[in-house]
């Protein structure tokens, strides 16, 4: 039963996720970028902060450790929220989230590049049918009611976000495999997703201030309240819990399985709240973009590994 429970838990865990991409796109028409990003986290890393405190795992990172935590709430917190609210400005919530599913070829190319992993066949095969996915979604994606320029700038910027992202998987996974000098020990996934929320908020803050000074202090309207409390609650910090969940239970692997369904959610969110179009071309590119990320994370066999 609490098996099933988990899976039932990851089901609602990519739901939310999905309907993430209309509440983006909500609030984008709203808010300005970084005052949005700064709402959404203020609210998170009170939840967050309160999570951890209650938990076994409530350490005070050292030195050393604040400086690793802080690359990743810039690129996690800062980087990352940054293109997705400006993407999600000009683009759709159905097309932005399977553009997001690029992510993990950044990231293999940059562990590649960083973490010295190998280059196999299946990566470079992954990413071409990913390319050709991403080339169906900019010239015959459904939404045409978007100016195509427009919604090429928010694709671009949303593939930004997903460079983001992988810059932060690759920091996070030497802060989990790498002792920190001053400490000999590894913070785990919790520690640093909330240490590092903590310091991309004081990295956010300045910023915000800026950017409120110039166009003026946001009026978001009651949609758009809702869709931040969404984001800050249910899709950055019970998401994040069940997932970790998920992990502990069944195992990361079969748990990431879960996340390929993002972005149907996301595309018919996009449909069902925004009236975003659908269309054989979405099918056709979560098919490519998706499939060439099954492809690029599977395993070699043993043959090819020892040769």
């Amino acid at each position: 039963m609490n098996r099933l429970w988990i899976h039932v838990k990851l089901i609602l865990v990519v739901a939310i996720w999905g309907v993430g991409w209309p509440a983006g796109r909500v609030i984008a028409q709203e808010v300005a970028p970084f005052a949005a990003s700064w709402l959404r986290y203020i609210v998170a890393v009170l939840f967050f902060l309160i999570y951890l405190r209650l938990s076994t795992e409530w350490i005070y990172p050292s030195r050393d450790e604040w400086k690793r935590v802080a690359w990743i709430g810039f690129f996690s917190t800062c980087l990352y929220q940054a293109f997705f609210m400006v993407g999600m400005k000009y683009t759709a919530a159905g097309d932005a989230s399977l553009m997001i599913t690029f992510n993990p070829f950044f990231t293999a190319l940059l562990a590649v590049v960083f973490l010295k992993e190998a280059m196999h066949w299946r990566l470079s095969v992954g990413i071409a049918l990913g390319i050709a996915g991403v080339g169906v979604l900019f010239w015959y994606s459904p939404n045409v009611d978007i100016p195509f320029n427009e919604r090429a700038l928010g694709d671009v910027l949303i593939a930004g976000a997903a460079f983001a992202w992988a810059c932060n998987t690759i920091q996070m996974k030497k802060a989990m495999t790498e002792p920190a000098k001053d400490s000999g020990r590894c913070l785990s996934p919790l520690q640093l997703t909330v240490w590092s929320s903590v310091a991309g908020l004081i990295m956010l803050t300045p910023v915000m201030v800026a950017e409120t000074w110039m166009v003026g202090v946001p009026s978001p309207s009651t949609n758009a309240w809702i869709a931040m409390i969404f984001l800050a609650i249910f899709s950055t910090v019970i998401a994040y819990v069940w997932f970790a969940d998920g992990i502990l239970t069944i195992g990361a692997g079969k748990s990431a399985l879960y996340v390929y369904l993002v972005p149907i959610f996301g595309i018919l969110s996009g449909y069902l709240l925004l009236d975003e179009k659908l269309g054989a071309s979405l099918v056709l590119a979560f098919v490519l973009i998706v499939g060439g990320v099954m492809l690029a994370q599977s395993k070699q066999p043993f043959s090819e590994q020892s040769s």
